[in-house]
């Protein structure tokens, strides 16, 4: 394909002269009288260069220059400049053109300079095109999977990462939202500004408006000094609104009046204070159900979801199971100190014939728990939770002395994963405390109060 060029001079002779020679070289080009006749040109051709000259009447080669790249910083520019003008030339240099021809030129410097500029353009292109690269590659790490519907979500997670959408996430609880949510904010052009992620079904409704907007000292008893909230703390980067709806009536309204304004004021506050952030909002939930019964509002769903991606559950992208299970087995082996090399074929087969009915952070607790009782070499299915393996093959391994006293209640351990423990322990032992208690490596009392915590 060959490459374009448009060519900016006043000089009827050499632009002419200029354009013959370039297009017998095999370029296309375009030959522009003046500044504001490109600027009309420019959007319908966009050239792999432009060849300006420096005077021109009407608006100068480096005023063009400054215009075009607003819309287009990346475009290519080499200016022609009379002899002895070379400090010109130097400021455009310093402007952001690759170079400059005295004039008069031979050809052969002419085009050796031109040949020079495209490939320096074409340099620049590769290096920004593997910048992206490496870039959405990295904001993709913690989202695992090569299945036909996880691409689509990182394809349609890369199309509207590009605007300023708001962006609605459904699916259900467990298979990786906030993930989700992270990736599109670093790959968006608000990358460098914060990422504020909030639970909106865990913050207490009377601390709602506090919370979401801010205060100023003095505003209620307690608020000893001023507070901003997290409208304020997203500013310049995304908001990401977890389980939205969950929302009160009252905070939709708030909510919906600070997406339209762009400024809130905080509590006791007397000054607004204008928030350009992105709205990332999920759910687990119909948010269409809440709608028709009337506690969600129509008019706020409309603007919070410009942009909608349904993240599939776990059970409809199986194939991304064993790269799951690497990727937690090499995570884990860290943060619980285990030395876990792999995990058998039997083992990957149980795990994928499962439906997973917490998704990916269900497969996640399951693993930790067969990480643990296997310790180290190969994880088989004895070592794999009772629930999954569908309540068979319970005696083939009684062994869970590789547990230490201190495992259960390690901070890396969630509760679900603790409870897993005890219960697949308990039914192993056919709920014989004692027995239990010596399996875990525990105490009875610490057993029975864990019993009691986890109502088993």
């Amino acid at each position: 394909m060959s490459r374009s060029i448009m060519l900016v001079d006043d000089e009827d002779k050499l632009r002419n002269i200029l354009s013959k020679v370039l297009t017998k070289e095999g370029y296309k080009v375009l030959a522009v009288g003046n500044g504001h006749q490109t600027l009309e040109l420019y959007p319908s051709f966009t050239p792999d260069l432009m060849i300006l000259d420096y005077k021109m009447p009407g608006m100068t080669g480096i005023e063009l220059m400054n215009k075009i790249k607003e819309s287009n910083p990346n475009q290519t520019f080499l200016f022609l400049t009379a002899f002895g003008n070379v400090s010109l030339a130097v400021e455009a240099i310093k402007e952001g053109a690759y170079d400059f021809i005295e004039k008069p030129f031979d050809n052969d410097r002419l085009l050796h300079t031109i040949h020079k500029a495209l490939e320096n353009n074409e340099l620049k292109i590769k290096i920004t095109t593997l910048k992206k690269q490496l870039f959405e590659k990295s904001a993709f790490d913690n989202i695992i999977g090569n299945s036909f519907k996880i691409q689509q979500v990182f394809s349609q997670v890369n199309k509207v990462a590009e605007t300023n959408a708001t962006v609605l996430l459904t699916g259900e609880s467990g298979v990786g939202k906030e993930l989700v949510a992270k990736a599109i904010h670093n790959t968006s052009f608000k990358k460098n500004g914060t990422f504020i992620a909030v639970n909106c079904g865990a913050i207490p409704i009377h601390l709602m408006e506090s919370e979401f907007f801010g205060y100023e000292k003095g505003a209620f008893t307690d608020a000893k000094e001023s507070k901003p909230g997290l409208f304020e703390l997203a500013n310049g980067g995304t908001l990401f609104l977890d389980e939205v709806a969950e929302l009160t009536l009252e905070a939709q309204v708030k909510l919906l009046r600070v997406l339209e304004e762009k400024k809130i004021f905080r509590l006791g506050g007397k000054k607004t204070i204008p928030v350009d952030m992105r709205i990332i909002s999920a759910t687990n939930r119909n948010i269409e159900e809440k709608v028709k019964d009337g506690s969600f509002r129509l008019d706020l769903l409309y603007r919070l979801n410009l942009f909608t991606i349904t993240i599939p559950p776990l059970r409809e992208r199986k194939d991304d199971i064993p790269l799951l299970v690497d990727y937690f087995i090499t995570k884990h082996n860290g943060t619980l100190n285990l030395k876990i090399s792999n995990i058998s074929k039997e083992a990957i087969e149980t795990l994928m014939n499962y439906s997973w009915p917490g998704n990916i952070r269900d497969l996640e607790n399951a693993l930790q728990s067969a990480m643990i009782l296997c310790c180290e070499g190969v994880i088989t299915n004895a070592h794999l939770p009772s629930r999954v393996k569908g309540y068979v093959q319970l005696n083939e391994q009684n062994d869970l002395s590789y547990i230490t006293p201190t495992i259960l209640g390690k901070k890396e351990i969630s509760p679900e994963l603790e409870k897993e423990i005890i219960t697949d322990a308990l039914i192993k032992c056919k709920h014989h405390k004692s027995t239990t208690a010596k399996l875990l490596n525990i105490s009875r009392k610490t057993l029975f109060n864990k019993m009691k915590k986890y109502n088993l």
